[in-house]
């Protein structure tokens, strides 16, 4: 019974998605992989991955699939073992050097290192897999099957995705039930809102929580904003992001920030419906099968408590 559930998701996300996901057969050793930047001919099972995308790292852990490089950089706790693994640059610069001496089968960029991707296909087979924030939910669930078909691991990526959409499409019943939402993002004590679209909108394009602020700007850092804001817009719900605990980085928390007059006369704060995001699993990871299953859990156990 649970298999024929999973067999049936997965056929669904396979209409919905495949034509951007397809990754056909080129030979009995390879496929041909179609991601972000074009096709790209892959080994099957390859030994030696390198990958500068977290999210990427993520479903590659989740899937028991091997890594043999990783940036430097802050890794969330369920990454954490990864931390002593090579190091190939950051995620944003590689380390050419490095990246040619570990002689990889497979390289993995994401969004922060994709303007590198062209200069690592010389060096041995690079996908991206970064994330279009059009399509966030398709393109991750895209990226958690490709990543299956190319490590013989998809009966394990389908059950990933099973268990993905039937917990959205709960969420989803609640969050449509919620009221008015605002996704606020904090860092340096300053603030700014993210919409439907965005790299955030998530919470309003997949989880049904209507937007307190219509025709917010769509962009890589939100659109500014003030307590002033916040009040005039009086959501009910209010999402917090802390990028500076996010990257370790020192300054006032998104509660410091939050904590005024105005702020508290919202009927978010009010009534005490702020959900403090959690940073890795929202800024650092992103699409990661882990990460996204925890963040749709999170705002799910949020909202059933009201």
């Amino acid at each position: 019974m649970l298999f024929s559930r999973i067999l049936r998701a997965g056929l669904i996300s396979a209409l919905l998605v495949a034509p951007a996901a397809w990754a056909g057969p080129a030979s009995a050793q390879t496929i041909e992989a179609r991601h972000a930047q074009g096709t790209t001919q892959v080994k099957l099972n390859p030994g030696k991955v390198l990958t500068f995308d977290l999210a990427a790292l993520d479903i590659l852990d989740a899937l028991g699939a091997p890594v043999s490089g990783v940036p430097k950089t802050i890794l969330p706790a369920h990454l954490a073992k990864y931390g002593q693994h090579e190091k190939i640059g950051t995620l944003f610069e590689p380390n050419y050097e490095a990246v040619n001496a570990a002689a990889p089968d497979l390289i993995i960029v994401g969004d922060r290192s994709r303007v590198k991707y062209a200069e690592l296909s010389k060096i041995a087979p690079t996908i991206d897999l970064s994330i279009d924030q059009k399509d966030y939910l398709g393109s991750a669930i895209r990226n958690i099957r490709l990543l299956g078909r190319i490590f013989g691991k998809e009966a394990e990526a389908e059950a990933r995705i099973a268990k993905l959409e039937q917990s959205i499409a709960d969420v989803r019943q609640a969050g449509q039930r919620a009221g008015m939402g605002l996704i606020v993002l904090t860092t340096g004590g300053k603030m700014s809102a993210y919409g439907p679209g965005s790299r955030f909108g998530l919470i309003h394009d997949a989880f049904g929580v209507a937007p307190a602020a219509e025709d917010l700007a769509v962009s890589t850092h939100g659109q500014p904003i003030s307590a002033e804001f916040i009040l005039k817009t009086n959501p009910d719900w209010l999402f917090v992001l802390d990028r500076d605990a996010a990257v370790g980085q020192a300054g006032g928390s998104a509660k410091q920030v939050l904590d005024n007059d105005l702020v508290a006369q919202t009927t978010a704060w009010k009534k005490g419906q702020v959900v403090y995001l959690d940073p890795a699993n929202w800024y650092l990871v992103g699409g990661g099968a882990t990460a996204l299953q925890a963040s749709v859990d999170q705002i799910g156990q949020a909202l059933a408590k009201k």
